[in-house]
């Protein structure tokens, strides 16, 4: 399968003790990235060749990513342009709406919601490397690629919060299996013609309408954090059910140590 530019090197597990050691280029690392930080770093875009200006990102992000010990391929020089000169800010992400149901607290603190999803198209790859960590960088880059252009578009898509992935579990939940479905929902403005992908891999699906309960948690995700939040959120439903898979929603940058996620059971019928 083709993992689409991202390599990990030496991610390993998700069990050590030094979690930032998995982190990984994202769309909120290319988002946010200006002008001025491009000065800053000796880099111009004020060059008349567009060209030139493809390259000098690209090799700033491969500078950017190896901190993060990922490796971007010359074939993300166009993702990587894509997201930079589109440039909106995270006020200006679209969030998938929905509508909130019901919410537990318990001195201050949100225990869970209970949210209502409608039906929507999703755009998913599905990965099954050796790690949690590869799977999901294999697959994320692969959904950018699709939002920058490598559509039947040909156009810049826009971003959505959260990126979920989808996560497999044994009936014990306590190990998580390596095939990892990453998802983004699509802007409103595709949902009724939603453009197709260019790679094969990448599948659009209409996800249907979901009650969900969901729990927030900051931090890194990795096999680890995932089974003890999955556990962590079974001990506060009154009837968590025989669910095997569940649903990681990414708001911010996983490279990040304080990232916000959340965890979200299914309710089952």
């Amino acid at each position: 399968m083709d993992r689409g530019g991202c390599q990990m090197n030496g991610g390993g597990g998700g069990g050590g003790d030094e979690p930032e050691q998995t982190g990984m280029i994202t769309l909120e690392d290319l988002e946010s990235f200006s002008e001025d930080q491009m000065s800053d770093s000796g880099y111009s875009l004020d060059e008349d060749a567009k060209s030139m200006e493809d390259d000098r990102l690209l090799h700033y992000w491969q500078d950017v990513a190896r901190g993060h010990q990922v490796e971007v391929s010359e074939e993300m020089a166009d993702p990587i342009q894509q997201l930079t000169s589109n440039n909106q800010g995270r006020s200006n992400r679209e969030h998938i709406p929905f509508t909130l149901l019901g919410r537990k607290e318990k001195c201050g603190e949100l225990l869970w919601e209970k949210r209502h999803y409608e039906k929507g198209y999703w755009a998913c790859v599905t990965m099954r490397e050796d790690t949690y960590e590869k799977s999901i960088c294999y697959g994320f880059m692969k959904l950018m690629r699709y939002i920058c252009e490598q559509n039947s578009m040909g156009n810049y898509l826009g971003m959505t919060l959260p990126i979920v992935t989808v996560v497999r579990t044994d009936e014990n939940h306590s190990v998580i299996f390596n095939d990892v479905t990453v998802a983004y929902f699509l802007p409103t403005e595709h949902q009724a013609q939603p453009p197709q992908p260019n790679d094969n891999d990448i599948a659009l699906e209409i996800w249907p309408a979901n009650t969900v309960y969901t729990r927030p948690f900051t931090g890194p995700t990795n096999e680890v954090t995932i089974v003890n939040q999955i556990n962590a959120m079974a001990e506060q439903l009154d009837s968590p059910g025989a669910n095997d898979s569940f649903i990681v929603a990414g708001y911010t940058n996983p490279a990040h140590i304080n990232r916000q996620n959340e965890i979200w059971f299914l309710e089952r019928p």
